[in-house]
């Protein structure tokens, strides 16, 4: 098995400045980032056993794609809760949110509970990663029944006035996710959506417009229709 030391030496190796002026055009936080692929870093994952205390010393190391990577490598089931709320806290960048989120944390067997307290506190990233958390659980949990996903609407709703990108950016997401699985759940998150419309906020209107511009569209009524 090779250690951190090993794998920060893979990942320097495999790291271009291309991909780092790429990561930055797309916002990334590039401060300690190497300039990997993701398509490279889930290549180079393939090759490894799950490993929590591999994935903690990853994490440690604060560099970016070795975060990335140890939110590959690491076992969701096993992870504890002390250890993700410290991960989530670390979170300076939203790809590194994003991925842990549709990787890791949607398998743990706490995380509807884990996205709802996270939705509820103030930092940016942890705040959307309790949003993103369910959105993927929304995208993969498909044998979940409607309530999950009516309970946590609210939640979901309770950020739209918070202005900064990526939480507005998330609750959207989550909304149109939500809205995307059945008809059901379609007609639920367009009534969230209205009532957003009505809130004196820029960001509650905005999603709002977004959401209900895709939910209501065509498309989705033709796919939820089969």
């Amino acid at each position: 098995m090779p250690t951190s030391q090993d794998i920060l030496n893979d990942l320097r190796g495999m790291a271009t400045p291309e991909h780092l002026a790429k990561m930055a055009h797309f916002g990334i936080n590039t401060g300690r980032a190497l300039g990997v692929t993701v398509k490279d870093l889930r290549a180079y994952a393939k090759g490894m056993a799950k490993d929590n205390v591999l994935a903690g010393e990853l994490w440690q190391t604060g560099v970016h794609e070795a975060r990335l990577l140890a939110c590959l490598v690491a076992e969701p089931k096993k992870l504890e809760r002390g250890l993700m709320d410290d991960w989530a806290t670390d979170m300076d960048s939203w790809d590194i949110c994003d991925i842990c989120c549709m990787n890791l944390f949607r398998r743990h067997p706490e995380a509807y509970e884990i996205a709802v307290e996270w939705s509820r506190r103030p930092e940016e990233f942890v705040r959307r990663a309790g949003l993103v958390l369910m959105t993927t659980l929304a995208v993969h949990d498909k044998k979940a029944p409607d309530y999950h996903f009516i309970r946590l609407l609210p939640h979901i709703t309770a950020q739209a006035a918070d202005e900064r990108g990526y939480v507005k950016k998330a609750v959207s997401w989550a909304l149109r996710q939500i809205g995307k699985r059945n008809l059901a759940l379609n007609a639920a998150a367009i009534h969230a959506a209205e009532e957003l419309k009505t809130l004196d906020s820029p960001s509650a209107r905005w999603i709002a417009s977004d959401v209900l511009r895709e939910l209501r569209s065509e498309k989705i009524a033709r796919r939820l229709a089969r």
